[in-house]
């Protein structure tokens, strides 16, 4: 499965690990995924999601919508 958020498309970036001597390898900084189950409302039942811990707080302070309308659309599934 890709690391990639479902709600906000957050996914791995790209930089550099920089040494003392001030030498730059290539790196990656990985999104804060979890994997969550929320009950979404519109719908009546349970959605497991992969999302960050950023998109988690929005949707604990804004709600579902988001949720249902992405398992409307069948980019999510829901169980």
């Amino acid at each position: 499965m890709a690391r990639k958020c479902q709600i906000t498309g957050v996914g791995p970036i790209s930089g550099s690990n920089i040494s003392h001597a001030h030498n730059k390898t290539k790196r990656r900084f990985l999104p804060n995924l979890q994997k969550k189950r929320i009950w979404v409302k519109e719908l009546n039942k349970f959605v497991t999601v992969k999302l960050t811990a950023s998109a988690l707080r929005t949707i604990s302070k804004n709600g579902t919508g988001q949720i249902a309308k992405l398992v409307q659309e069948g980019k999510i599934k829901a169980r």
